[in-house]
């Protein structure tokens, strides 16, 4: 299974960098997977609902332009489906038995997703009710993916 994960945004700590590397590692005996980072949109503090929406529409261009039609695309966003790690894991199955092309995950900038990614979007996932730094998100995503893959395989995880 091919595994993409569309970012905006670029992790900037080191210590980011290396725990995404560590999940890639584990779950490059599951699938292959690629993240991809697209620039976000620098807004200031006090920034009008028309600059804001604007920023976020021109991020969203920035990944659709990287999805493909036969994509099955998940968007995180805060209104999206709270699952298990089990259904998650049935989610990653049902996606594989179906045959499209890539399973392609979406975390947003600080700003959130535009409409246009959602509406392209097959599923929306939501990870919690709060709000999460976007480069936190990218870990506890690859960690969730991992788990997914480990109960599919009927492996033990710590729970």
């Amino acid at each position: 299974m091919q595994i993409e994960i569309l970012c905006v945004g670029k992790l900037k700590e080191k210590f980011w960098v290396e725990a995404c590397a560590e999940y890639g590692k584990r779950l490059s005996r599951f699938c292959r997977l690629h993240i991809t980072e697209v620039k976000d949109e620098a807004v200031g503090e006090r920034v009008s609902d028309a600059q804001l929406h604007q920023a976020m529409e021109k991020e969203g261009e920035r990944l659709l332009a990287l999805l493909w039609p036969r994509d099955y695309v998940v968007s995180l966003c805060v209104e999206g489906c709270q699952i298990s790690s089990e259904s998650l894991a049935d989610k990653i199955t049902q996606i594989q038995q179906m045959g499209s092309g890539r399973l392609v995950l979406i975390i947003g900038g600080s700003n959130g997703l535009s409409k246009e990614v959602k509406a392209r979007s097959n599923y929306c996932l939501s990870f919690s009710a709060m709000t999460f730094p976007h480069q936190l998100m990218r870990v506890v995503l690859l960690e969730q993916i991992y788990r997914a893959f480990k109960i599919n395989a009927g492996e033990n995880y710590h729970k």
